[in-house]
């Protein structure tokens, strides 16, 4: 990527979250580009790491912070939208940073709209998907935006040089639980994820201290947690009947999975930009909200339109995943997907054990399962000999195969 001129850059907003990267960052930028930096954070429901960041700006001597609660749009806009495709990535993966990203760049190119920036600029490395997920957003939202991505302009290629910098200039270095810097982490309402230091080697298992939003499986209640979630039209609405908004919906499941030790992976991810990457996450609340959307599908969905959906979910996470999230093919699939929720609305009632989640039961009042139907007593609407037919006729062009000797 070409050094922009620094006279070419008067205002730059910087994605800000507080932590070693960003604050390094907002130093270079004030140093390299003698220019005004305009700090934005949004809490996505990431907690302590909020006010911090503020403290942390205007120490560095910034003007102009924003920092925005945008959790109820998050969880409702994007999160939910998201799960209506049951969608993860590699089969494994809730996409807890991935559709962060979208909304944090809609948002960062909207202050700069406001503040008069011609710029914007984000932490992620030149080595992962942040930077494509970014930028493609900034993009998506204004075309003849600049964009500054430090990582890949500096020679501060290392977490210990970004280490020596800091201490040279007076940043405040963040630390662990051990004092040590931490891991490289992202926080939201649906996710924390950790990565780097002894997690870069996939044999290495997570250390219990790193966990922040889950108990073990091994150090659960040995009582398991009944819990009753209604949906309407594809979304959750209540908890053991009790309705909530999005946000406050979400956080109560990432308690309740939590407190039962729920929603920790450990994986390795094929990255957009080509390399293998190893994370370990926590995803509570979405661990509890996918198998139990499944289940209402499962009553109200018809078979074409359920299989269907599973066709396209890989597609569809796959685009979340590198960064496509206002891309006219995800639109589309989503108009889809939306389509078919119209008649996801019911109760499931999940048991939650040391770790595992349990579908106990569900209902809908739009339920296409017949009990009458499908029942082994005696019954009228279904004639048996009727299969007879069904498994000739399937059976046809096996048999023609058969006797071609295929």
């Amino acid at each position: 990527m070409a050094v922009l001129d620094k006279n070419d850059v008067n205002k730059v907003v910087l994605a800000y979250s507080g932590g070693l990267d960003t604050s390094v960052i907002l130093k270079w930028l004030q140093d390299t580009y003698d220019c005004d930096v305009v700090t934005f954070t949004a809490d996505l429901g990431q907690g302590e790491e909020v006010e911090p960041a503020r403290t942390r700006a205007e120490m560095m001597g910034i003007k102009e912070i924003f920092i925005d609660d945008l959790r109820e749009e998050f969880v409702r806009d994007y999160v939910f939208p998201m799960y209506r495709a049951n969608a993860l990535y590699e089969g494994v993966y809730h996409l807890g940073t991935s559709i962060a990203r979208p909304l944090i760049a809609k948002r960062q190119i909207e202050i700069a709209q406001e503040v008069g920036a011609d710029a914007v600029a984000h932490g992620a490395t030149g080595k992962g998907n942040d930077q494509v997920r970014f930028e493609l957003g900034y993009y998506a939202r204004k075309p003849d935006i600049k964009v500054i991505a430090p990582w890949r302009e500096w020679d501060l290629n290392s977490r210990t040089k970004l280490i020596e910098y800091a201490q040279k200039h007076q940043i405040p270095i963040p630390k662990d639980k051990e004092g040590e810097p931490p891991y490289s982490t992202d926080a939201n309402l649906l996710h924390i994820s950790y990565e780097g230091k002894a997690l870069e080697d996939p044999w290495v298992g997570p250390v219990e201290s790193m966990f922040t939003r889950s108990v073990s499986p091994e150090n659960a209640p040995n009582e398991p947690t009944v819990m009753e979630i209604e949906f309407d039209r594809g979304d959750p609405v209540a908890i053991d009947g009790v309705c909530l908004r999005p946000a406050a919906l979400l956080t109560k499941l990432n308690e309740m999975g939590g407190a039962n030790g729920i929603g920790r992976i450990d994986i390795v991810e094929n990255q957009f930009v080509g390399m293998k990457s190893r994370g370990v996450y926590e995803t509570p609340g979405g661990t509890i909200l996918l198998p139990a959307r499944r289940a209402v599908e499962s009553l109200t969905l018809d078979k074409g339109a359920l299989h269907l959906k599973d066709e396209i979910m890989p597609r569809y996470a796959e685009l979340v995943y590198n960064g496509f999230w206002f891309s006219p093919e995800r639109e589309m699939l989503q108009a889809a997907i939306d389509d078919s929720q119209k008649q996801v609305s019911g109760t499931v009632r999940l048991k939650l054990y040391k770790g595992n989640v349990i579908v106990e039961g569900r209902k809908s009042p739009n339920s296409l399962y017949d009990e009458d139907t499908v029942t082994f007593e005696a019954d009228t609407v279904y004639d048996q000999r009727d299969a007879e037919g069904f498994i000739k006729l399937n059976a046809l062009r096996l048999r023609l195969a058969g006797k071609a000797g295929r």
